[in-house]
């Protein structure tokens, strides 16, 4: 299984554990790299600067000779640590940062300068040419099986569009639950995939046990999409809860969407109030009842360490 993305990241298989908000720690990045991939957390699961500091360095200490580690960041104005956030990461030190929801060149230029490799989520090929003529050393294909904020292309027409077209590796994102999907996105022409979902069922995952439960229980028929969350269409298990207060955004949200001039700072507003309710249950969409994942968790069929999620991915 070695590809561009483990001459890359210095890995021994071509697999990133996904970077999930609230779900993604120290402890599983140290387990992913023990086992050989790559590990990623968002730079927003910490409340500080100072926390984030600290995570970049625990990670730097931890890490093993054919693992790797990174960060993701959202680059929009949604998120108005980003900055800081950034320089963080470049004073400190990392194998590989993600970017999501914006622009990535200011991240680009900054990372390269201090030896980090950026990889850009990319939905579609006009931005995946944009970040590669950015510089980027890889684009992340998120394709329409993520879970989160997917995209809107299957797995085989954006893997093959991107990699067809593009000359820097590209990652496929969504719908690798076991090894035959890592081995039918790479027949796709992708150099590697990104893993999310079916970590949030392992042992060193920073959530409830209700939650990883959730994605033993459920199944991929169970994953739909909602605009309860942050504003953008997420998808989440189908949940009881859910059935309840709907998927839709309020009427007021849908009017405010439209205004011109007033759409960029609802979307802002909204995210905030939607990362904070995901946070602390402080809004209709609590935590304890809305959770996050996507229909790969369809082959996740016990709470695991991490370290056995990657065996079974890279074995069966």
């Amino acid at each position: 299984m070695q590809t561009k993305l483990t001459q890359l990241l210095n890995i021994k298989y071509p697999i990133i554990q996904a970077p999930m908000f609230l779900v993604s720690n120290v402890a599983m990045v140290t387990e992913a790299m023990k086992a050989g991939i790559a590990g990623c957390i968002p730079a927003l699961n910490y409340r500080t600067l100072e926390e984030l500091k600290i995570a970049a360095q625990e990670l730097k200490a931890a890490k093993v000779e054919g693992g790797s580690y990174g960060f993701n960041l959202i680059v929009n104005k949604s998120n108005l640590k980003y900055k800081e956030q950034l320089r963080v990461l470049c004073e400190v030190g990392c194998d590989f940062i993600i970017t999501s929801l914006g622009s990535p060149e200011e991240t680009i230029n900054a990372a390269h300068k201090v030896g980090i490799k950026v990889f850009c989520d990319v939905t579609d090929l006009r931005f995946g040419e944009k970040v590669q003529q950015l510089g980027a050393d890889a684009a992340i294909a998120v394709n329409n099986e993520a879970g989160g904020h997917r995209g809107g292309l299957s797995p085989e027409d954006l893997t093959r569009l991107l990699s067809d077209t593009l000359t820097i590796p590209v990652i496929s994102a969504g719908g690798v639950g076991r090894k035959a999907d890592i081995d039918t996105m790479l027949s796709y022409g992708a150099e590697g995939v990104s893993v999310g979902s079916p970590f949030i069922a392992s042992v060193e995952a920073g959530v409830t046990d209700d939650y990883k439960q959730a994605c033993v229980d459920y199944g991929a028929k169970d994953i739909v999409m909602t605009q309860r969350i942050s504003g953008t269409p997420c998808t989440v298990i189908n949940t009881p809860y859910v059935q309840k207060i709907g998927t839709k955004e309020s009427w007021l949200e849908s009017v405010l969407n439209r205004h011109k001039k007033l759409k960029k700072w609802v979307k802002m507003i909204r995210f905030g109030i939607g990362m904070r309710a995901t946070e602390k249950a402080a809004t209709q969409a609590t935590y304890k009842t809305v959770w996050v994942a996507g229909p790969s968790i369809e082959h996740t069929k016990a709470i695991l360490p991490v370290k056995d999620i990657i065996f079974k991915l890279t074995n069966d």
